[in-house]
């Protein structure tokens, strides 16, 4: 029996309803599959996210309260960083960012890498909120408005500090804090008036006194009257910042002075000299400046070791790193280093009255020394004349509380064997007085010609061409006499070159005293 067939036009019918029943149930599946990936995307009211960024010193935590699409609250967080810069940044922050409900908000001069770093991680964090897109993001094209470099401090080991020294080398360690007896200061701007005009329009003629014991040096920077925009003045008063240049390279030298100087704790210590090398106390060249344009073929490791620090240096003008002016000893001159800044047209400062270019000599013993001095030629290093050999208790070691060879009887006992009978403390005392009083002629002299300087440029009576030929004399001039009234041995180091420097600093100003036009 065949099949009974259905009605063709009620079987069509029945087919449109299933489909479009099917189509409703997809529709409505469909529909709630986006209504839970909008929710799960979407920020829920009065979550928590978070955002990371590299600070200062140490990471920057950002936890974003974000409730309807809005910034409801913002925490920061930075353990390491400087309490009285980047820790008022971390406090501040957040209340400007919930009023303006962005990232766009002023930071705080001289902690300009928190600041950054702050708003980074908040953006950050908003991005993983869904408020803001990653396009958002992206680093601004402007130049920076502070004078600072905004490269984050890289990850490293820390410097074994004195007291961990002190464990293995308990002797030495006390030694070198000994220096700390060293207290006496200098005020060269009261013994020798005429520096305040020579450094007429630079930090030296607000404040220049002799050098302390190594244990001052953090001090004594903090305290001086100098201004110090850029923390390159802190090459080499701190084995901090030595650490922090070989971890971040030359753009720690362009950090803001003051946000690192809070966070530097030692002076100058063990690891300027030894770097970690705890175990063996070997000696290491530190400063990447140094290690990365000296040839230091020939040279005693004890010099370079001290001579890392007491050189003549400069800030390079780019990027503000501390540089040598020679690559060899035999550019280590006082002559060859003029040329050298000639050659680029480098200057410290432009003096306001003269309008001279002027060069800031620092403080060039191992370059003095190293330069015809008899002692060096016979292999004699800084250590020989500063360091004493100490016996105490059956423990032999060298001492690092570093003094003039007149104070000390152990030191002077060397110097016998090529000196016999002769007295050296006089034979020093007397070399030193002539150079000193050398110095005072040669700087007064320097001081009068600067001043008639002055006048011609604010007399309006000389072409452009005539000031600078004068100007020319009066920056050599001034190089050479500053050259060795920096150099703190007084002619003890090299008599002969700090004569040589004093001549040649009177011929330049007698020469140009001579393009004066007649009264």
């Amino acid at each position: 029996m065949a099949k009974k067939q259905g009605c063709p036009v009620k079987l069509a019918a029945n087919e449109l309803l299933k489909w479009l029943i099917g189509f409703a149930v997809s529709f409505a599946v469909l529909a709630a599959c986006i209504c839970i990936y909008n929710r799960a995307n979407a920020p829920v009211p009065g979550e928590v996210f978070t955002g990371r960024a590299q600070g200062m010193f140490c990471e920057i935590v950002a936890e974003v309260t974000v409730a309807e699409g809005r910034i409801v609250d913002v925490k920061l967080t930075g353990a390491d960083e400087t309490p009285s810069l980047g820790g008022v940044v971390l406090e501040e922050m957040p209340a400007k960012i919930i009023a303006a409900q962005s990232t766009d908000v002023d930071g705080m001069a001289g902690a300009t890498i928190t600041s950054d770093a702050a708003r980074h991680a908040v953006t950050q964090a908003l991005i993983e909120a869904g408020v803001l897109i990653p396009a958002e993001t992206e680093a601004p094209t402007e130049a920076p408005t502070e004078e600072v470099t905004e490269a984050p401090v890289a990850a490293s080991t820390s410097i074994i500090t004195a007291d961990e020294w002190a464990e293995k080398f308990p002797e030495i360690t006390a030694s070198y804090k000994a220096t700390s007896e060293n207290s006496y200061v200098v005020p060269y701007l009261e013994t020798d008036p005429y520096l305040v005009n020579l450094y007429e329009g630079f930090g030296f003629a607000k404040q220049y006194d002799s050098a302390r014991g190594h244990e001052y040096s953090l001090e004594d920077l903090a305290n001086t009257a100098r201004p110090h925009p850029l923390a390159n003045c802190l090459t080499c008063k701190t084995a901090d910042f030595t650490k922090l240049v070989q971890d971040q390279g030359v753009s720690a030298y362009s950090l803001d002075f003051n946000e690192v100087m809070a966070s530097m704790n030692e002076s100058v210590g063990c690891y300027n000299c030894h770097a970690n090398e705890a175990d063996s106390g070997k000696l290491v060249v530190t400063h990447d400046y140094f290690n990365d344009k000296l040839d230091m073929t020939g040279i005693d490791a004890a010099t370079l070791s001290c001579g890392q620090c007491h050189i003549e240096y400069y800030f390079e003008p780019d990027t503000k790193a501390t540089t040598i002016p020679y690559t060899k000893i035999a550019e280590m001159t006082p002559e060859a280093m003029l040329e050298y800044y000639d050659a680029m047209d480098f200057a410290d400062w432009t003096q306001p009255s003269t309008g001279a270019k002027l060069l800031k000599a620092q403080h060039p013993e191992m370059e003095t020394y190293l330069n015809g001095s008899i002692h060096a030629r016979f292999g004699l290093s800084c250590a020989s004349c500063h360091m004493e050999k100490v016996t105490e208790n059956g423990v032999s070691y060298t001492s690092h509380n570093l003094v003039s060879p007149l104070e000390s009887p152990a030191i002077l006992d060397t110097c016998a064997a090529c000196h016999k009978d002769v007295d050296m403390v006089q034979k020093v005392h007397d070399i030193q007085n002539q150079v000193t009083a050398r110095e005072k002629e040669v700087g007064n002299s320097l001081s009068a010609f600067k001043d008639q300087l002055a006048e011609a440029v604010a007399s309006g009576e000389y072409t452009e061409e005539e000031l600078n030929a004068i100007r020319q004399l009066y920056r050599h001039a001034q190089w050479f006499f500053d050259y060795q009234y920096v150099e703190n041995s007084e002619g003890a180091h090299n008599s002969a070159q700090a004569n040589s420097c004093l001549d040649k600093a009177a011929a330049k100003i007698e020469e140009g005293m001579q393009l004066f036009h007649a009264a």
